[in-house]
């Protein structure tokens, strides 16, 4: 562990973290049941086409959310793509600008036009007050997102779309798992939208699903999801090829029956990081609300206005020392590429100022205490030695200039 300022990566000596340490490794489960399950399927030579591990998972996690409908599809996207054909989405849906590209993609892609509402600058969730305030005789729903799997303020959309006759959706790629006033994520509005992506808590290694309570909507993407097929050779509405595979399947049942493992890991990490993390003052660490189910996959903090680096400053410094630490959904959907000329002189003040300030330290199954006060040692001689570390980053550059995809 390092402490002093002359052993930072920065000034020439060998990165803390000989091995990357990332923000969201995958979490593999028991690769003996994995392996067990796959050797099944090709027994069975049935590789797709709503075989028996898809049937299974979707029942089994239907009953874990309470939920009366769950449909696996084959990534999230598609999932939130299929939603907004169902629902007949059309003219403008508002959504937060401070979200994962796809949820303003599915939109646009089916040419509904998404309008980038400003969040909470507390909780990094749509202002209900805001979305109120988009609304024209051109909306036909709000699409809301539940970040960091600390769930929206979904009673207060509600209240909103039910006044103004909208729509309600929601994103839950962050959230399977978790609660609101003790109510499982996947029952709030018309239907809910879920990744399985390698880097969630629970893992298809590329996987989606939307839960929804209403039998017509579900029989609909039931058949969309599937080209539209009711049967052989009876196309009876239009679709896509949107369905899980088993080989997902048999990585999600996997993962999902090591989920309690999972969570217990990421909590452990987010205590030890609150605990390491309270003597630096110029970081406010997002909190969960612990009377609630949450799956704590992410470790968010802010960096405050107090500390003379910025976040991008820090991010290369940790990078140098093989510290995957992340900033996520920068710049905001209504700044990134696609969508900004469209937005030209358009403010979202908070969205931009939370953007510019989040930073996403690392967690899951494959970090641990010892990690974690390695990761704070470094913000620590951040903290304590910021000209010298800004300085020195200014002569070496930036270490984190080409970022992956994050979701």
């Amino acid at each position: 562990m390092k402490s002093r300022l002359e052993e930072l990566a920065i000034f020439g000596r060998p990165p803390a973290f000989v091995e990357p340490l990332h923000v969201g490794g995958p979490n593999l489960g028991d690769r003996e049941r994995l392996l067990e399950r796959l050797q099944g399927m090709l027994d069975r030579r049935r590789l797709s086409n709503d075989g028996p591990l898809v049937r299974e998972f979707e029942s089994r996690v239907a009953e874990l959310l309470g939920v009366d409908y769950f449909l696996a599809t084959c990534n999230g996207t598609a999932a939130l793509e299929l939603l907004v054909r169902a629902t007949g989405l059309s003219g403008e849906v508002i959504v937060p600008s401070y979200t994962f590209i796809a949820t303003a993609h599915a939109l646009d892609w089916l040419g509904v036009k998404p309008v980038f509402c400003d969040i909470d600058p507390a909780t990094h969730h749509l202002d209900p007050s805001e979305v109120e305030r988009l609304i024209t005789p051109r909306t036909s729903a709000v699409l809301g997102v539940h970040l960091w799997g600390r769930p929206c303020d979904a009673g207060a959309l509600e209240a909103v779309t039910r006044r103004h006759g909208l729509k309600l959706l929601f994103d839950a790629a962050h959230a399977f798992g978790c609660s609101r006033g003790g109510r499982m994520i996947g029952n709030f509005g018309l239907a809910e939208v879920f990744s399985f992506h390698a880097t969630k808590i629970v893992n298809a290694f590329e996987g989606g699903a939307i839960a929804t309570n209403d039998r017509q909507l579900a029989e609909r993407l039931r058949l969309m999801r599937n080209f539209g097929f009711a049967g052989y050779d009876r196309v009876v509405e239009r679709g896509i090829n949107g369905k899980m595979n088993e080989a997902s399947a048999a990585m999600a049942l996997t993962s999902l029956e090591s989920m309690d493992e999972f969570v217990a890991a990421n909590r452990r990490n987010y205590e030890e990081y609150r605990l390491q993390l309270g003597t630096l003052p110029a970081f406010r660490l997002l909190s969960y609300d612990e009377g609630e189910k949450c799956n704590y996959q992410y470790v968010v903090v802010e960096v405050g206005d107090g500390l003379a680096l910025t976040r991008d400053e820090l991010v290369s410094l940790l990078w140098s020392e093989n510290i995957l630490a992340r900033r996520y959904f920068y710049p905001g959907c209504h700044r990134a590429v696609p969508y900004r000329d469209h937005e030209v002189g358009r403010r979202l003040p908070s969205t931009e100022k939370v953007a510019d300030r989040v930073l996403l330290l690392p967690t899951g199954t494959s970090v641990d205490p010892h990690d974690i006060a390695g990761v704070v040692a470094i913000l620590k001689l951040a903290v304590d030695n910021p000209q010298r570390v800004a300085q020195q980053l200014q002569q070496t550059g930036p270490c984190a200039g080409a970022m992956p995809t994050v979701e």
